[in-house]
């Protein structure tokens, strides 16, 4: 794989350790219910009241050889079927599928536990060979009536990329719609902070994300670029695959399929300043190519470690 489209893949898919400085994750000691509970009344305006145009606050952070995303979001579903739904790591791959750079993901159990075995590639259709192969260990960390908490991590990654993290929590907001906060994250090394200043120099310089920083001379909001736009756009991303995922919960598994392929594009079209890569005929065909190869079981993806430089 060209540097450039592996670099675009490892920081579509990055992931860190890091606490973003919420509270949530800063004091173990706390309850994470009423912690969480919490952030929900604190934001309960601006869900109702915001710049996106539906009930999502995002935030991000950076620091030394590390870059974190957070979304807190008010999805509509109710707390045991979002709780239950979103405990399947079969299902975590029906999410994380519909990124563009997620090429393939397969859950696979064994005594040491689930892992989810995950291509990434380019933003494109592209031999499933060519990506780099990530396997993410699929973590249960709580589930009770009222919170659930699942992380998936994985201690490497291509271009220097290491301690990839994807957390999800979620609490009941109320009958009908469940509170939840998704924490997207990633570390990088040397090599990673070359390849990613080379990126945001090159293919990423005129890119944003979603924090306005300032206004032009025309009023119109500038956005935060760099890597804190990185980790803004792909945490959107991921946010957008859960939402349409749990849009499609209760259909038969092809219709699911497409029903989150669908609404997962005309969501992002939302934000084409940010989001837009490619025109929705071009993102159906490559998607249902990529989810159809998935259904063998003999299937070999990418390298296991290393990536093709090319």
């Amino acid at each position: 794989m060209p540097r450039c489209h592996l670099l675009l893949a490892a920081l579509a898919f990055a992931g860190a350790t890091l606490s973003t400085g919420i509270a949530l994750a800063a004091d173990p000691a706390s309850a994470p219910v009423a912690l969480l509970q919490a952030r929900h009344a604190a934001l309960k305006t601006e869900l109702q009241h915001n710049a996106y145009n539906r009930p999502v606050h995002l935030e991000s952070t950076e620091g030394a050889g590390s870059i974190s995303g957070d979304i807190f979001a008010l999805v509509d579903q109710p707390f045991a079927i979002a709780s239950r739904s979103m405990n399947d790591p079969s299902e975590w791959c029906s999410i994380l599928i519909l990124h563009l750079n997620t090429k393939y993901c397969r859950a696979a159990t064994s005594a040491g536990g689930t892992t989810l075995r995950v291509s990434i590639g380019k933003k494109f259709d592209q031999p499933m060979e060519q990506g780099y192969r990530v396997d993410f260990d699929y973590r249960l960390l709580a589930q009770t009536s009222d919170y659930l908490h699942v992380q998936l991590g994985a201690a490497e990654g291509p271009m220097g990329t290491s301690n990839y993290r994807i957390k999800f929590e979620a609490v009941p907001a109320d009958d009908a719609h469940t509170f939840i906060r998704m924490s997207y994250s990633y570390s990088y090394g040397v090599v990673g902070r070359f390849a990613m200043q080379a990126y945001l120099a090159t293919i990423g310089r005129s890119k944003v994300g979603f924090t306005i920083t300032g206004h032009d001379g025309a009023g119109a909001p500038e956005y935060i670029g760099g890597m804190r736009g990185v980790v803004e756009r792909n945490t959107m991303r991921y946010y957008l695959a859960i939402e349409a995922f749990l849009g499609a919960v209760g259909l038969a598994p092809d219709a699911r399929m497409e029903k989150s392929l669908n609404d997962w594009f005309t969501a992002v079209e939302h934000y084409p300043r940010q989001l837009h890569e490619m025109e929705k005929a071009d993102y159906l065909a490559m998607k249902r190519k990529e989810i159809a190869r998935q259904k063998p079981e003999s299937l070999v993806i990418g390298a296991a470690r290393q990536p093709s430089l090319g």
